[in-house]
């Protein structure tokens, strides 16, 4: 049976580092992610007292006593869904200051409480943060993550790989999430994923604000999942309903905020004047995508233009993932000017080292699918490492200095 129980979470061994010298560790991600069992797989062998605000008598308590509630709890403690009582930080701090000992409080979170600043502020210093994203594909092969070390230090090996041919398309379809993966047949994985969204917004989204329109957001969940891997246009987003682009705007940024949809920034350069400078939107798992937008993989097979964008979407969540557990914090951003040249990912690793990855869904490569990737070496000068295409390929192969055309299966399987 295919459950997170049974892969083993690469954020572990970031979250027993963590535990050694910080008194505060948050795992924050979207629901069903494996927050939980993360925290509980840790949490159990050490010790560590559980406590859930899903349980409406424990949030209730929590609420009407902050201090007590915490001052009650053992020494040290597991706080699931902490978003849920957003007032317990406070006590959090003090009895911390009290007594810092390291490791007191793992605390998970199915929305982004980084987001309101007087929760951020007020455990400043005490608190790490782990982002625990839907599985990876590395994780769920169970291989090792090579592909970002490869990509920085240009050593991708010339060696003959198979195509992944429809199996890239199931890959893209049943996305990361725990539970889905645990169902038998694609048709209930769909299912799961519906259901999953349709939850998120009637529940999350309403703990966070109360907005007038809660029929519009599972429209707009769809119309987004069109948009995944473009650039951001809230006047799209807004035009089927009766309401207004900045109310739209909202919405988006409180399904942000529960881990629904992602903005990628735009990378600048003061060597060029002509980039756009609006975020690119993207979905955040391609399974939930692709249920909302009512594709399976045969179907998404033959939408070549859905295909790509998917496509894009799910190479991102990839390196992304990976670099959730990288051991140097790696950026991300897109690049495009006004001339049309663009790079799907940008990454920045450090303050040094930048590289480039472009995504196409076709088997062969050219030498004009580098043009954004020669843009971007240009604009980045000496920070540039390597430019990569990942395309469904069989071969890695060079096209000049720091540029290669790489096989998207060596996203997860070693060169």
């Amino acid at each position: 049976m295919a459950d997170d129980t049974f892969y083993p979470r690469q954020t572990q061994a970031q979250l027993e580092e963590a535990l050694s010298d910080t008194p505060v560790v948050l795992i924050h991600g979207p629901r069903q992610s494996g927050k939980t069992t993360l925290a509980r797989t840790v949490g159990d062998r050490r010790g560590y007292n559980y406590v859930t605000f899903d349980d409406d008598v424990q949030l209730a308590a929590a609420l009407s006593d902050p201090v007590g509630f915490i001052g009650d709890l053992p020494e040290k403690s597991v706080l699931d869904e902490v978003q849920r009582a957003p007032t317990l930080f406070t006590a959090i701090k003090a009895a911390v200051d009290r007594r810092r000992t390291p490791g007191r409080f793992i605390l998970t979170g199915s929305a982004n409480v980084l987001l309101v600043p007087r929760l951020a502020d007020s455990l400043a210093g005490r608190m790490e943060i782990l982002r625990l994203y839907p599985l990876s594909q590395c994780e769920l092969m169970r291989t090792p993550a090579g592909f970002l070390d490869a990509l920085f230090a240009r050593k991708f090996k010339a060696r003959r790989w198979e195509r992944l041919g429809a199996n890239l398309t199931e890959r893209i379809v049943a996305g990361g999430y725990p539970a889905a993966l645990a169902r038998k047949s694609p048709k209930r994985q769909a299912a799961w994923y519906r259901d999953y969204a349709e939850t998120i917004m009637q529940r999350d989204v309403r703990d966070l604000a109360r907005i007038s329109s809660m029929e519009a957001l599972p429209r707009l969940m769809q119309l987004a999942a069109g948009q995944t891997a473009r650039l951001a246009n809230v006047a799209a987003l807004s035009a089927p309903f009766q309401l207004s682009r900045p109310t739209i705007r909202d919405y988006m940024t409180l399904l942000e905020r529960v881990f629904l949809l992602e903005f990628l920034p735009p990378w600048h350069s003061n060597r060029l004047s002509r980039l756009v400078k609006t975020p690119k939107l993207h979905l955040g798992d391609t399974g939930l995508a692709a249920a909302l937008l009512g594709f399976d993989a045969r179907g998404l097979a033959k939408d070549r233009g859905t295909l790509g964008q998917l496509l894009e979407t799910f190479v991102f969540q990839e390196i992304r993932r990976q670099a959730s557990w990288a051991d140097v914090n790696i950026n991300f951003f897109h690049f495009r000017d006004k001339g049309g040249a663009e790079v799907d990912i940008v990454l920045e690793r450090g303050a040094l080292d930048l590289a480039g990855v472009e995504v196409k869904a076709s088997a062969t490569v050219t030498a004009a699918d580098f043009r954004g990737l020669r843009k971007l070496r240009e604009a980045a000068g000496d920070k540039f490492v390597a430019g990569v295409v990942l395309y469904d390929g069989e071969s890695t192969v060079g096209f000049g200095d720091g540029l290669l055309a790489v096989p998207i299966r060596a996203l997860w399987e070693k060169g």
